[in-house]
C-alpha cells in the first residue's frame, strides 16, 4: 500500500501526471536502484485511485486520452485516506525472512549445507554493504540528505543481518541437534464416535 498512499502525498503536494509521479518517486528514494516502480504500476494505481473517488483528473495535457497526459488533483476523500495512513503506525515485516526459510528447509531436506548457506549469504551481506556504503558517500549532505537517511537505515539492517548470522553459526551446533519445528496435524475425516466434536450419531430430539 506504500506507492499508492506515495501517490496520494505527491498528488496532494500539487497536481501531477503519471510520468512525473513516477520521477518525484523516484527522486525521493533516490532513484530505481533502490526502489524501481514501473510506469504500468503507476497509471494503474492511478487508475484505481480515481475510481475509488480519491484523484480526479483535473485537466489533459494537449489533446487525446494518453494516460501520460492526464493531470490528476486529490479530492476531499484521498485527502482524509492520507491523513489516516499518517496516524496510523506502519507494522515491520522483519519475522517473514527468506533466508530463515532457506536453512531451515536445508536442515530439514538435507539438501543444504548449513554452513556454506550461512557463508554465501554473509558474502552477499557484505557485497550490499559495500555498494551501498559508496552510494550512501556519494550523496551530497547539503541536498541529499533524505536519499542518506534511507541509506543508513539500509546499512544498519544489513549490520543487524550480519551479526545474526554471526550468532547462528556459533549456535549451529545445538540447533543441528534440535528436531525441528513439527506441525500440529488435525486428523482427516470424521471424528470417531464418542470424540469431542463428533456429531455421529446426530444428538436424539428432547
Amino acid at each position: 500500500m506504500t506507492v499508492r498512499h506515495a501517490i496520494l502525498g505527491l498528488i496532494a503536494q500539487k497536481p501531477r501526471h503519471g510520468y512525473e509521479i513516477r520521477a518525484a518517486f523516484e527522486a525521493l528514494v533516490g532513484g530505481d536502484k533502490n526502489w524501481e516502480v514501473k510506469p504500468a504500476q503507476i497509471y494503474t494505481t492511478l487508475e484505481r485511485l480515481e475510481e475509488a473517488g480519491m484523484i480526479h483528473r483535473a485537466s489533459d495535457l494537449g489533446e487525446g486520452e494518453e494516460p501520460s497526459r492526464r493531470i490528476y488533483q486529490i479530492t476531499p476523500l484521498g485527502q482524509e485516506t492520507l491523513k489516516e495512513w499518517f496516524s496510523t503506525p506502519t507494522p515491520s515485516d522483519h519475522q517473514r525472512d527468506d533466508f530463515f526459510i532457506k536453512l531451515m528447509i536445508g536442515m530439514a531436506s538435507s539438501q543444504g549445507d548449513p554452513l556454506r548457506l550461512i557463508q554465501t549469504q554473509r558474502a552477499i551481506l557484505f557485497q550490499e554493504m559495500h555498494n551501498i556504503t559508496n552510494q550512501r558517500d556519494g550523496c551530497d549532505p547539503e541536498a541529499e540528505m533524505a536519499q542518506i537517511l534511507l541509506l543508513d537505515k539500509v546499512i544498519m539492517h544489513l549490520e543487524a543481518d550480519l551479526r545474526w548470522l554471526d550468532m547462528i553459526e556459533s549456535r549451529l551446533p545445538s540447533i543441528l541437534e534440535q528436531p525441528l519445528p513439527r506441525p500440529a496435524l488435525n486428523r482427516r475425516g470424521r471424528p470417531r464416535k464418542g470424540e469431542k466434536g463428533s456429531t455421529y450419531p446426530p444428538p436424539s430430539k428432547p
